[in-house]
This record gives structure tokens, C-alpha cells and sequence, in this order.
């Protein structure tokens, strides 16, 4: 063989050698993003699994809880979106809870509770008016229709309410606070100067501040009539959604500010249904939110930090989470599609190789001496998808998992072996 031959033949076997290389690496690469890594993670005990497992049906909860939270691990899937309205149906059977309280603002809330005590419109529409798109989806009409079903035929003094706790939105909370003023005849034109009703937000030249002041002035004129709670915390809420901008230069200062005002307006929620007799609400947001222990950074908690801080052992939180997910979430230019996660969360494992499509895990029903509790306090990764998508979520699965303690975080859990996408609607917000 010539020296030009076997330089060519080894030129050969180093392009072809760089070449399985590169696709071996690709391959690779293309098994990591679609798992998250080279397989779907550990397995719980399956045989213990088993036999502390349950249905949504089997959940209950100590005597002195006040407070019930249902967690999502995405908010891009149907099944978690579902289980709000079998959970709740649960809490309104077997303990007589008649607040459902959502991630969602106040006013909007407000507006889906107006509609389930026989106002216009449709279920989609109220659902619409929530002013999310990942709340535009027929499981949440569904929830929203069965509560104005079973108000049709409840009795005094019986009736389900909806409630917000969120303060990201404003339009609906300006129009029941300016609906409000119009009927006391509060002052409320240096208020509806500010706003663009087009924009259905105030004008872009008008400051912080002077809105604020704007607001703080309808408020102390709604004030000095009786029977207006609810009308004030529009006010509050609108407030809470001044400084949530102020603070949104940072993102952490930001979630703080968020979740600190969720919290507070948890409790306002509360404090209205003792006031008609009920010591017990139902509430329901993501993983992220209701957990017990969650921080942003070194000081800031997350609002179930701050509510099982108050109320202990009277704070019930139940969390979710997905052995796969295709979940339903939007890209940077708002565009949504369905993108594949794993979680790596051996319980989620467990539950899908012992068949379950769904199961209900009572933490406290699982005894120390059982492997499976171990495996419940030990540390690991769970799945935790937000509303948004970047390509770092293929790249590095751990932005889309928390590494916690399942004890620690949630009182019990509900497990999701494969969540399918929700696929939410371009229905117009319905407003009067």
C-alpha cells in the first residue's frame, strides 16, 4: 500500500471516527433533554407504595385544619387543573368548606363569583375573565360550573364562593372599586382621570405614586360606609399591585413581595368566611406557592412558608407531582406549545409501576418503621415546571426540579404517572 493510500485510509478512519463520535454525542445529548438525564430516576418501594396508597377520594384531614392547599407541579396540565375540582368536591362533602380560593387576582375572582351565583355569561367566559391564558381551559369551566350547579340548589346560607389572592392583574379590581364608588357616591374622578380604558390599565404617563394616592383616596371614601369589605380590598389589592411593580426590578424582591401579599390575603379570605360561620377554605396554586418550606434567597418565603408559620399544624398542604409530563406552556414570544418533562421523583415512579394514573399518598398514614417513609423524608428531585419555557430546561433538567424533602414540603401527595397538556381557548374576557 502507497504512503498517499494509507494516508488517505487513515484521514478516513479519523473523519469516521470523529463523525460516530459527534452523532453518539448528539444522541446523547437528545436522551438527556428528552429525560432528563440518562433515565427516569430512582424507585421507591412499589409493595409499601402500595399499601399506603390511595384515591383522591381517600383524602382527609386532621380536625384542626383551617386552611387546605392544593399544590400543581405545572400549571400546563389537565390532570392538576382536574384535581382542584375533585379535590375541592371533596373538602365541600366531607368538611363543609364553601371557599374555593385560586392564584388568580382578586377582582377577577370576584367577577367568576359573581357569575356562580347566577350571573351572565358562561362558564368560559367566567373563566376567561380570570385573565391567564393557563386558566382558559375547559377543566377550570368545569369547576367553575359545578359551583354554580350546586348554588342553584344550595340552601341559605350554603353557597360555594370563589375568591382571588393573587394582585398581578387590575382591571377587574378598578371596576368593582369604581362600580363601588359610583354607588356611595364616593369621589372617584382624579381615580378614572388616571385610567386608559383602552389599555385597561392606568395611562403610561402617570407615576406610581399618583396612583397610588389616587387609589388611597377611594379607599378612605369607601370607608366611611358600613358593609364595604369587599369594595376596600379591591382598593388593597390594587395597592398591593403598586408595589409589586416597584419591586419587580428584582426578581427575587419580587417574589417575596408577591407571596407575602398572597399571604396576607389568604388570611382576609379566611377572616371573611369566620364572619359567615366557616372556619375551614380550600385553596389552590402551584407546588411552589403552598409549600412549606420554600425561600427566595436568604430571607424571603414563599406564601405557604408564611401560612404554616402562622397557623402550624392548622395549615394543610397538599402537594402534586408527575412521573411525565407533556405539559402546555408558553415560549418567550408568547407562543404556546407542549413540551416533555420527567420529574425524578422516585414516589412519582413508584405510583406509576404500581398502575396507578393517579394516587393519593397520606403522609402521615405511613408508619416510621416502613421503608417507604424513609424514601418520604429523604432528600430528592421533584418536578416543578412554571409558566414559561426556555431551552435551559432541556439543557439542565435541575432548573425545572426541586431537591427537598417531600415531608418537609407537603403534608401528603398526590401523584400524576403521565399529564397530559391542557389546551387553553382564545375566549374573549367576558366584563359587563
Amino acid at each position: 500500500m502507497g504512503e498517499k493510500s494509507h494516508k488517505r485510509n487513515t484521514g478516513r478512519i479519523v473523519f469516521l471516527s470523529l463523525l460516530t463520535l459527534a452523532l453518539l454525542t448528539l444522541a446523547a445529548g437528545m436522551v438527556y433533554a428528552r429525560f432528563g438525564g440518562f433515565g427516569t430516576g430512582s424507585c421507591a418501594d412499589t409493595k409499601e407504595f402500595a399499601k399506603y396508597a390511595g384515591s383522591v377520594a381517600d383524602i382527609t384531614v386532621p380536625e384542626q385544619v383551617r386552611i387546605v392547599a392544593l399544590g400543581e407541579a405545572t400549571h400546563g396540565n389537565a390532570e392538576f387543573q382536574q384535581l382542584k375540582l375533585e379535590v375541592f368536591k371533596v373538602m365541600v362533602e366531607r368538611y363543609g368548606i364553601r371557599a374555593f380560593a385560586l392564584e388568580g387576582d382578586y377582582g377577577s375572582c370576584r367577577a367568576v363569583n359573581e357569575y356562580i351565583h347566577g350571573g351572565p355569561g358562561t362558564a368560559q367566559e367566567a373563566a376567561a375573565a380570570i385573565g391567564f391564558t393557563l386558566y382558559r381551559t375547559e377543566q377550570m369551566a368545569q369547576l367553575i360550573a359545578w359551583m354554580r350547579d350546586y348554588n342553584e340548589t344550595a340552601e341559605q346560607g350554603e353557597d360555594l364562593r370563589f375568591y382571588g389572592f393573587d394582585m398581578q392583574r387590575m382591571d377587574w379590581n378598578y371596576h368593582f372599586l369604581t362600580k363601588a364608588a359610583e354607588r356611595l357616591e364616593v369621589d372617584a374622578s382624579a381615580l378614572e382621570q388616571l385610567w386608559d380604558d383602552k389599555a385597561g390599565r392606568p395611562a403610561d404617563s402617570v407615576g406610581s405614586e399618583q396612583w397610588a394616592s389616587a387609589i388611597q383616596e377611594v379607599k378612605i371614601g369607601l370607608l366611611q360606609h358600613e358593609g364595604t369589605e369587599v369594595d376596600v380590598h379591591c382598593a388593597n389589592v390594587l395597592l398591593q399591585n403598586c408595589e409589586l411593580g416597584r419591586a419587580m426590578a428584582s426578581n427575587t424582591e419580587g417574589m417575596t413581595v408577591r407571596d407575602k401579599y398572597m399571604a396576607e390575603n389568604v388570611r382576609w379570605i379566611l377572616e371573611q368566611e369566620e364572619a359567615l360561620g366557616n372556619e375551614i377554605i380550600f385553596l389552590a396554586a402551584h407546588n411552589g406557592h403552598i409549600e412549606r418550606q420554600h425561600a427566595y434567597g436568604s430571607e424571603g418565603k414563599a406564601m405557604g412558608n408564611l401560612l404554616s408559620d402562622e397557623f402550624g399544624e392548622a395549615y394543610y398542604a397538599i402537594g402534586t407531582d408527575f412521573y411525565r409530563s407533556r405539559c402546555n406552556l408558553p415560549k418567550s414570544n408568547g407562543k404556546r406549545f407542549n413540551h416533555t418533562f420527567y420529574s425524578h421523583d422516585p414516589l412519582a415512579k413508584a405510583s406509576k409501576k404500581c398502575g396507578y394514573e393517579i394516587s393519593w399518598l397520606d403522609f402521615a398514614k405511613v408508619p416510621d418503621n416502613s421503608a417507604l417513609k424513609q424514601q418520604i423524608v429523604d432528600y430528592t428531585w421533584m418536578g416543578s415546571v412554571g409558566e414559561g419555557y426556555t431551552p435551559f430546561l432541556s439543557l439542565l433538567p435541575m432548573s425545572y426540579r426541586v431537591w427537598a424533602s417531600p415531608a418537609k414540603l407537603f403534608d401528603g401527595m398526590i401523584f400524576v404517572a403521565h399529564a397530559h397538556p391542557t389546551a387553553p381557548s382564545a375566549i374573549a374576557q367576558h366584563q359587563e
